[in-house]
């Protein structure tokens, strides 16, 4: 069995340690808050995060990164985007010899625009760095917890490294595909988050059925768009890291970013709203991100670009839904044949 490092004991940290514990391997769990760790290893449970959850026994946690990554055959970065740097700088500098790195995050870098893989192989030398694998996909913390049946993707552009971590993860209660287009699976992971948070203010709104499902289904246009503008494949987009994390991310209460989305469609200002959270709601940071890069690559993202003024720009939630209706008539099979050409 293998030596796995999670870094980042939140949920879906844990969610995975869990996972990788019932497949039998030692896991070792990074976490910040002494409390935490302490709570993990005496108590085997993580109850800020997944209350009510039985840890396996053989998940121990630690606060110092070192100790964790110390062996690890695969390293699982489980962090937030904007401390991905940081996390990847001090790991740096505990590594002797190449490792896998899976990274379970979804995000992209503002400013930047970078994906989290291209963030992995900047910081990381070579010298230190095997191959670089995303997992992502339809997957609630709380019910993988739970050993609920999910299932999931991983890619890279090294294919045995995906098969790899396809093996190191799968099991009766969590599947796990392979597919090899990064950027595809990347970006719909990402980009997911946006719609949910359009998804909760619609919610909050009051609107029914309908305006959710328009917002999904116009949503996954405007992420193979952008996508596959920036090379994905746009097969990726009808698959678990296109409109299956769109589903569950837009349609539960699991989802931070749909009840982010709810609390403003309530009329909550956006740092009340982070503040009531009290977690990282990555949409919020991939919404800034994706705008400028739609506006740098001049592709049409109305959806992303009314959200960024709701955020960012303090434009009321029921305008900006009435924005979306009053746009000019276009035609739905324009973005499918966007997507062949």
């Amino acid at each position: 069995m293998d030596k796995v490092a999670v870094l980042g004991a939140g949920s879906w940290g844990t969610a995975l340690a869990i996972v990788l514990a019932d497949n039998g391997h030692h896991v070792s769990l990074w976490g910040r808050r002494e409390d935490q760790v302490s709570e993990i290893n005496n108590h085997h449970t993580n109850e800020k995060y997944l209350p009510g959850v039985e840890l396996p026994e053989n998940i121990q946690a630690t606060t110092q990164l070192s100790e964790c990554v110390k062996e690890a055959d695969t390293i699982v970065l489980v962090t937030p985007t904007k401390a991905m740097r940081e996390v990847l700088g001090q790991v740096k500098n505990e590594l002797n010899a190449p490792v896998t790195i899976v990274h379970a995050s979804k995000g992209i870098e503002p400013g930047t625009y970078k994906r989290i893989s291209e963030i992995i192989e900047e910081e990381l030398p070579a010298s230190v760095l095997d191959s670089v694998v995303v997992l992502s996909g339809p997957s609630h913390a709380e019910e993988v917890s739970l050993r609920q049946p999910t299932t999931v993707t991983v890619s890279s552009v090294n294919m045995e490294a995906a098969e790899n971590v396809q093996d190191l993860f799968i099991n009766q209660n969590f599947r796990v595909y392979t597919n090899p287009d990064v950027v595809g699976v990347e970006l719909g992971g990402a980009l997911k988050n946006i719609i949910a948070l359009g998804a909760g203010l619609s919610d909050g709104l009051g609107y029914g059925d309908n305006a959710k499902a328009a917002l999904i289904t116009r949503g996954l246009a405007e992420i193979a768009r952008l996508g596959t503008h920036m090379g994905a494949n746009p097969l990726t987009f009808s698959g678990l890291t296109g409109i299956g994390d769109l589903i569950v991310t837009c349609t539960s209460v699991h989802s931070r970013n749909w009840r982010a989305g709810n609390m403003l469609g309530k009329g909550m200002k956006l740092e009340d709203v982070l503040e009531n959270m009290g977690m990282v709601v990555e949409g919020v940071r991939t919404t800034q991100a994706a705008y400028e890069l739609s506006k740098r690559e001049e592709v049409e993202m109305p959806i992303t670009q009314v959200l960024y003024d709701v955020l960012f720009n303090g434009k009321g939630a029921k305008q900006a839904v009435d924005d979306l209706m009053q746009r000019s008539r276009t035609h739905e099979v324009e973005d499918v044949s966007s997507l062949k050409s």
